[in-house]
């Protein structure tokens, strides 16, 4: 009898899944799908107008980036869906690889084959490319972490409060690219890695002395190192001019200031794409990459720009979703992380273009020119993928499986 419903049950579950591979399109995020094509598009465009009339970057060939930028978003989307299609098992068994891989990263870029780009040494360039290893290293840490605190709350079958060795190890996971990031240094990099590690934290059941004592210390180490004069003279320079562009406009402010201005020609409607004054005249600096959201406040308008806005809420709404309700806790941790990470960088980028955030040069995710970040963010958005395809993999199953036990009780 146990051995001919055993038989059963996986004759229904083989069943299932080939049902299931045929119609995976239809259990697709389509929101999450939906809003980061509209994201990618957009910032294709930005980007476009951005540097269509700067020759000074383009050598006269108005596409030369938004070429690129297709080729950085062709070689991403193919990786994000070769892992929404990968099986659940191999990304868990990845996600050591892409954390090692990171750290590896950080490790080159202090070397002699590391470059100084906007007095950070965050750049390894190969040819005529550049490869920012901190974008890949907040994927590698998100994995990470979420591997790590899942097998633990696996082990223990049950949802209590994770032990404190427990959050230091997580915390140790953190600490290396933490240290090499900050060696190099990349205050915005840090800012948003650490958002990400409280985060999981967080979802993952960590004590909230733990939690407070982590905020507690993030501000104090922030203090100290105004005080201690750790920061570089140009990252304090950035911080005096968020506190007040008007003392130095031509110089740290002058970004924070040209950005205000370029965001408020837009009004309502916008100048009109490859219109805006500010923007093709090329007042804006690094307009393509840590500012493009000026480029959407001025050419866009306040609807262009809030349309950005919404898709991120969007798209957020959705990640935060799908982690809730996935059926391990590595999705649940995973996707929490990919939220923390998204959220808090979009609000950084798009903050710092409207003047309520310091300049710390971090990209709009989805939406800047950039070959890396391009890549980690659209990884993320597989990731985030892989987790609901499974989700509802196993929801289907489970409706199955139970409609058939109901049948055959009745007879």
């Amino acid at each position: 009898m146990v051995m001919t419903a055993t038989v059963a049950t996986s004759r229904t579950a083989r069943r299932v899944h080939a049902t299931d591979d045929r119609a995976a399109w239809r259990r697709i995020d389509w929101v999450v799908v939906l809003s980061t094509l509209a994201l990618l598009t957009l910032g294709s465009l930005l980007v476009w107008s951005a540097t269509s009339q700067n020759e000074a970057l383009t050598g006269g060939d108005s596409t030369a980036f938004v070429s690129k930028h297709a080729t950085n978003i062709t070689i991403g989307l193919t990786l994000a869906v070769a892992i929404a299609a990968t099986d659940h098992r191999r990304i868990r068994i990845w996600a050591p690889l892409v954390y090692l891989g990171g750290i590896v990263g950080l490790a080159v870029v202090l070397s002699p084959l590391g470059a100084v780009i906007n007095g950070s040494r965050s750049w390894i360039l190969i040819g005529g490319l550049s490869i920012q290893p901190a974008e890949l290293a907040k994927l590698g840490v998100v994995a990470g972490m979420a591997l790590l605190l899942a097998e633990r709350a696996e082990a223990r079958r049950a949802r209590s409060a994770l032990r404190s060795w427990e959050v230091m190890a997580a915390l140790g996971i953190a600490a290396i690219p933490a240290a090499l990031i900050m060696a190099q240094p990349d205050l915005g990099t840090m800012l948003v890695l650490s958002v990400t590690v409280f985060g999981l934290l967080s979802v993952a059941g960590a004590p909230i002395g733990w939690l407070v004592g982590l905020a507690g210390g993030a501000i104090g180490g922030a203090v100290l190192a105004l005080q201690l004069g750790v920061l570089e003279g140009y990252q304090l320079l950035r911080f005096e001019a968020f506190l007040d562009a008007s003392l130095d406009p031509r110089g740290a402010g002058y970004s924070t200031t040209q950005a205000r201005i370029a965001i408020g020609n837009g009004g309502v409607f916008g100048q009109g794409l490859f219109n805006g004054s500010q923007t093709q005249a090329g007042f804006v600096p690094e307009q393509h990459t840590d500012f493009v959201f000026t480029v959407a406040g001025e050419e866009l308008g306040l609807v262009g720009a809030g349309a950005i806005i919404a898709l991120f809420m969007a798209l957020l709404w959705r990640a935060v979703r799908i982690a809730s309700r996935s059926d391990d806790m590595f999705g649940r941790l995973a996707g929490a992380g990919v939220v923390c990470w998204f959220g808090f960088q979009a609000f950084q980028n798009i903050g710092m273009c409207l003047g309520i955030m310091p300049v710390t040069g971090v990209p709009l995710p989805l939406v800047s020119y950039g070959g890396t970040s391009m890549f980690a963010s659209l990884m993320a958005i597989g990731l985030l993928l892989n987790i609901h395809l499974r989700t509802e993999r196993s929801l289907g199953l489970g409706i199955i499986l139970r409609d058939r036990a109901a049948r055959s009780r009745r007879f």
